[in-house]
């Protein structure tokens, strides 16, 4: 069994920066890729970013420039740096992570960090 735990989400004015965490535990073989994923009420669960533990990363247009996700391989963590927020980043966001268990990879999610900009 995988577990993701998120962290660093928060409360945070227009402008300002959030730093969130994932830290993937459990039998891990290997990670072919981990990411985050956002979800505003009311509508669906988007990619924010993505990053592959080769290093490709991934981003949305809309936190293209703003946003920069990074790796700690050894550690099986990945963080989203987040400036400049505005109240449209308002969204629950999600960890996600492609596991590899020999030759089946399974997908995994966390439980979800609120994340909350004030205008």
């Amino acid at each position: 069994q995988v577990q993701l735990v998120e962290s660093g989400g928060g409360l945070v004015q227009a402008g300002n920066s959030l730093r969130l965490s994932c830290a993937a535990s459990g039998s891990i073989f290997s990670i072919n890729a981990m990411g985050w994923y956002r979800q505003a009420p009311g509508k669906r669960r988007d990619l924010v970013a993505r990053i592959t533990w080769a290093g490709a990363t991934t981003y949305a247009g809309s936190v293209r420039g703003r946003f920069t996700i990074s790796r700690d391989n050894a550690n099986n963590t990945i963080y989203l740096q987040m400036n400049s927020l505005n109240p449209e980043d308002t969204a629950v966001y999600y960890c996600n992570a492609d596991v590899v268990f020999g030759l089946r990879t399974d997908n995994y999610w966390g439980q979800g960090t609120q994340v909350t900009v004030s205008s």
